[in-house]
């Protein structure tokens, strides 16, 4: 569980990612879900759009993701999800206590 001065800190570096995934019309399916595990596994933070196509509204894509993955939800923002998981391999970012 993340604190609000670890939520803020993901965010600030958030801002200048660019969404390295958009969820469409098929919405959430296992290679949606599969390609996210890998990029939250590389990344750690990954931005995630939502378009206006897809079946499912941004909260519910956000809570799938979340209990499939075991990811935090950060935060989200018109069509946008902030995602975050710490690397079990190679973690990179060091989060505020």
């Amino acid at each position: 569980m993340l604190t609000g001065k670890q939520k803020r800190y993901l965010r600030s570096l958030a801002h200048h990612l660019q969404p390295v995934m958009q969820i469409g019309k098929s919405g959430i399916t296992g290679g949606v879900l599969q390609q996210v595990d890998i990029e939250l596994e590389t990344r750690e933070l990954v931005k995630l759009s939502v378009l206006e196509t897809s079946p499912q509204d941004r909260d519910e894509i956000a809570e799938a993701i979340v209990e499939e993955t075991g990811a935090e939800w950060v935060q989200s923002l018109g069509r946008t999800v902030v995602l975050y998981r710490k690397s079990t391999e190679h973690p990179e970012i060091e989060l505020p206590r």
